[in-house]
């Protein structure tokens, strides 16, 4: 049984990518995308008491990020890149939403570590043109 899981591992990571980089780009997109909505981003971050070029950081942070981790490309940088947004998040925003928000927080965060840890596995672009 083992073996059989061990030989999925790809599989899984697939997963790991696709599931943390869509729920980031579409996360991303609404903060980047939609007219004014960056500048509104920014000044919300600045509530938060970070300075005002965090929250462009962010946004392009979960939008292009959410990418480069769908197709596997600069995976663990990407991952790294959106952990250290998701714990940033969680220690601003979450802590006072309630478990429904920082539970949510928290498991982007984990599998973002994971990826940064682990790598894109061999289902990638990293793989494919030797960044793994």
């Amino acid at each position: 049984m083992t073996k059989w899981l061990n030989s999925l591992q790809p599989v899984g990571a697939l997963f790991m990518r696709l599931i943390l980089g869509s729920s980031m780009a579409f996360h991303g997109y609404q903060k980047v995308v939609p007219a004014g909505a960056l500048h509104h981003h920014a000044h919300y971050v600045v509530t938060l008491g970070l300075p005002y070029w965090l929250g462009y950081v962010s946004a392009f942070t979960e939008f292009l990020g959410g990418i480069l981790l769908i197709v596997g490309l600069l995976t663990r940088l990407a991952a790294a890149l959106v952990a250290i947004n998701m714990l940033t998040a969680f220690v601003t925003v979450g802590i006072h939403q309630g478990f429904g928000i920082y539970n949510y927080i928290l498991a982007l965060a984990a599998l973002a570590i994971m990826l940064l840890f682990y790598g894109a596995g061999a289902l990638a672009l990293d793989r494919k043109i030797g960044f793994a």
